[in-house]
């Protein structure tokens, strides 16, 4: 537990999701592709990015709507972050979001906020929104004390259409209210763990793929990134195991006996299957490292998949050097066969619903409708979970509940939060579900033309109460330029 009388920590929430929605059963349909498969795998449904729509426009509707949500003076706030992958200016970062919402908050007869505000972007793969998190906690810790800081995380995840990705797209932005006794959770960074290392091209977006888009009809640059989905979820395991081994070496726990005590897991979700397969792997490492009566239980898994207990612990034992299969003829082979081959057997077992699956419910159905949200993923889940507890009427005050976040890259971060007395008031502000409730269902016809950047026609929506890209500049002139400048309009 943290000290009290120095928490730290989360008092608010605020989403904006696109309203324009794919259903993930409609695509099978589309593309021939097993529906069985990809709602276990993946979810029911996902949001694009419509025309008028950048990411900047749904970050700033979402601090927009936490200031309105949670009556914040705007003079308070003194760091506004933006944590995000799909930012498309190389210069100007949060300050962007702050010029939008100054002039909205202006029109609406209320100051704009704080001048002596500090506006830094965070990017870091889908690690960013979490970088921009400590970023602000650290600042509240320090120079800030007194103030008031909001952490935005919002992207655009886009993928060719016919990859393996394609199912997995989605869109939308979180933000996030931070200060000093916090009415949501208090953030207890000095049990966190981190983990880092290189992995060269595990999900990489070099400027070069840019080059000769054709953006005739549409503003937008299309942002997919160089991908190789089994390396990534290598890389995704690993470093979660390392992540998790340092948090426990910081707080001296025992890992299996903490992580069977622990309540609720959020993790960072590309697509449903992620944080399942994450945390399973990371219960079997830690039943190896655990009693006699742990390994027991791991050998049982062992003998249903075929394997020997014996040939698993040295396997977790040899930690892998993951760059070794960032090649085309390895890219495709796991570093851990044996330990892969006993999770399916865990799948199979009531434990694997008690340990894995139940510590990842709450706020687990919600989310199935979101896509991947990359730096949006994890607190989206953190305002669904928060939502799905109050509708269960659950106690929460005190628990630790257990967030892990993590950047291909490639880098990790477990981070413990301890739920505060008034996270009830604080939780019936976060409106996430009327967030989601805002849906246009596209047809094929228009999914397709949205997602290729042309025009779409029969789109039933007006905006309302949101940011909406305006114009685009196109002025490459000696004596003025604005070339690519996105001009923004707040429609009330």
């Amino acid at each position: 537990m943290p000290d009290n009388t120095n928490k730290i920590g989360i008092s608010g929430l605020a989403a904006y999701l696109p309203p324009y929605r794919v259903w993930l059963e409609e695509w099978c349909d589309w593309t021939n592709s097993h529906w069985p498969k990809i709602r276990d795998v993946v979810g029911r449904s996902f949001r694009l990015r419509g025309p008028e729509q950048s990411v900047y426009t749904m970050a700033a509707t979402a601090v927009l709507r936490l200031i309105r949500q949670y009556d914040i003076d705007p003079d308070d706030i003194g760091f506004l972050g933006f944590g995000t992958e799909s930012s498309t200016d190389n210069s100007a970062g949060a300050i962007i979001l702050k010029g939008m919402i100054d002039r909205a908050l202006v029109a609406d007869g209320l100051s704009p906020i704080s001048r002596s505000c500090e506006v830094p972007e965070f990017k870091h793969a889908c690690l960013g929104g979490v970088y921009a998190m400590k970023g602000a906690l650290r600042y509240l810790a320090t120079d800030g004390r007194g103030k008031k800081a909001i952490v935005v995380c919002c992207d655009i995840a886009e993928y060719a259409r016919g990859s393996t990705g394609e199912p997995t797209q989605g869109a939308g932005a979180v933000a996030m209210l931070l200060e000093a006794d916090p009415d949501l959770a208090v953030v207890d960074l000095a049990a966190s763990g981190s983990a880092s290392d290189y992995r060269i091209m595990d999900f990489r977006k070099p400027m070069v793929r840019f080059c000769g888009q054709n953006r005739d009809e549409s503003h937008h640059v299309q942002d997919f990134p160089v991908f190789n989905g089994k390396y990534s979820t290598t890389c995704y395991i690993d470093e979660t195991l390392h992540a998790i081994d340092d948090m426990y070496r910081k707080r001296g726990l025992t890992a299996i006996d903490h992580m069977r005590s622990i309540q609720t897991v959020f993790m960072h979700r590309p697509y449903r299957r992620m944080p399942e397969t994450g945390w399973a792997i990371a219960y079997l490492f830690a039943l190896g490292k655990g009693g006699d009566a742990d390994r027991a239980e791991l050998a049982g898994y062992c003998d249903t998949a075929g394997v020997d207990l014996g040939d698993v612990l040295r396997e977790m034992q040899v930690e892998p050097d993951v760059l070794e299969y960032a090649t085309p003829e390895t890219v495709h082979m796991d570093p851990f066969p044996l330990t892969m081959a006993a999770l399916q057997a865990f799948r199979a077992e009531a434990a694997y619903e008690q340990e894995v699956l139940a510590k990842l419910a709450m706020g687990g159905d919600a989310i199935q409708d979101l896509g991947n949200l990359y730096t949006a993923a994890l607190p989206a889940w953190f305002a669904a979970g928060f939502e799905h507890a109050l509708e269960q009427d659950l106690d929460l005050r005190g628990e630790e509940l257990l967030t892990l976040g993590y950047g291909s890259g490639d880098a990790a971060e477990v981070i413990p939060f301890i739920v505060a007395d008034r996270w009830q008031e604080a939780t019936a502000k976060i409106r996430f579900k009327e967030a989601l409730a805002v849906a246009v269902d596209l047809t094929e016809a228009q999914y397709v033309a949205m997602h290729d950047g042309r025009r779409v026609t029969g789109l039933d929506y007006v905006p309302r109460a949101e940011f909406v890209v305006d114009r685009v500049g196109n002025q490459d002139e000696r004596q003025f330029q604005d070339l690519g400048i996105e001009y923004y309009r707040y429609v009330g």
